[in-house]
């Protein structure tokens, strides 16, 4: 008899001490098991964009939201056309996401024209006042917020004349119904001719005409300045094909354009630039308000790179001074990347 006692409160021991686990595990555990949804869209694909969507997932992943475990992506690119883009927009509307990752100023138009609901956190876009997507950098008065890619574009039209002391006149390709184009150019007419320089500008609305756009100006400049302009660098190569032909150097806004031909570029860091788009989501899953939370730019000096492409140097027949290879953080040498402080 006294044995079956023992046991009996053992056995109640027994499931008092489970039921105690089970409430201290149910009380670590998360509040809700649900999975957040983020839609990602671009407008094209390109070197940028990409590593600008890359590191926005890395950002989640630091910020301890592990894809396919706590949030899953809807990745979308909409092919250079807005029609895509709206429908891609609506489609994160109708699934009912969380977060909107907007990567371009037309992406970001699109989105903010579909919802004004889903928080949506841009990157790659230049200036949002500008593009009608914010009220002012400090609060956008809607549901935007994220990070700018705005270029140094000042510093690197300064590069032209170093690199090449004998250019006068510059030609750049861009779509003239982007924005963030438009503001860029607009920029870089009053930073030439502060240079002495003269910018010869051509259009092209899509990426099937930058090949004609660059061959326009066989004759008329001694370089190209490219601006990070969605048409003009998802068709970069038809760009470099004319230079490597004409012998017409590239200044690139892009440093991703470097290892696929530009000479020279001085700019931000698009895996960067998506992981500080990440730092403002995660804000806004933390309960801010998208309006509530500035729209930043990378300014430091460890957010930008300086890279050259020697192998592309050599093609051009130029001699790059010691000067400018000491500054430089990366050089493409022998089909390589090289970068400094590795």
């Amino acid at each position: 008899m006294r044995k079956n006692i023992i046991n009996c409160n053992l056995f109640k021991v027994s499931i008092a001490v489970i039921l105690v686990v089970l409430v201290l595990l149910l009380m670590s555990a998360p509040l809700s098991a649900k999975q957040i949804r983020i839609g990602v869209s671009q407008i094209v694909a390109h070197p940028a964009l990409d590593a600008c969507r890359d590191g926005f997932v890395a950002g989640m992943e630091q910020a301890g939201y592990v894809s396919g475990v706590d949030v899953s992506y809807d990745f979308q690119d909409a092919q250079g056309e807005f029609s895509n883009a709206i429908a891609i927009a609506q489609k994160f509307k109708d699934d009912q996401v969380d977060l909107i990752v907007a990567i371009s100023t037309p992406i970001a138009q699109a989105c903010l024209q579909v919802t004004d609901e889903i928080p949506i956190i841009i990157g790659a876009v230049t200036d949002p006042v500008a593009a009608n997507l914010a009220q002012s950098w400090e609060s956008s008065g809607n549901n935007i917020t994220g990070m700018s890619d705005a270029a140094p574009n000042k510093t690197q039209l300064e590069l032209i004349p170093r690199f090449l002391p004998g250019a006068t006149r510059v030609g750049t390709i861009y779509n003239a119904s982007e924005a963030n184009s438009l503001v860029q150019v607009e920029l870089s007419r009053e930073v030439c001719q502060e240079l002495g320089l003269e910018l010869v500008e051509v259009t092209a609305s899509n990426s099937n005409e930058v090949l004609m756009a660059a061959q326009s100006l066989i004759g008329r400049v001694d370089a190209f300045y490219i601006v990070t302009d969605n048409v003009a660098v998802s068709a970069f190569s038809s760009i470099v094909k004319v230079s490597l032909e004409e012998q017409i150097p590239i200044i690139a806004a892009d440093p991703t354009c470097v290892p696929e031909g530009a000479l020279a570029s001085f700019g931000i860091d698009y895996f960067t630039l998506g992981q500080k788009s990440a730092e403002k989501a995660v804000q806004v899953l933390q309960g801010k308000s998208p309006s509530e939370i500035p729209i930043g730019k990378l300014e430091q000096l460890d957010e930008l790179t300086f890279i050259i492409n020697m192998d592309i140097a050599d093609q051009l027949g130029l001699d790059i001074s010691k000067e400018l290879l000491d500054e430089a953080d990366s050089i493409v040498f022998a089909g390589s990347i090289w970068n400094r402080s590795e």
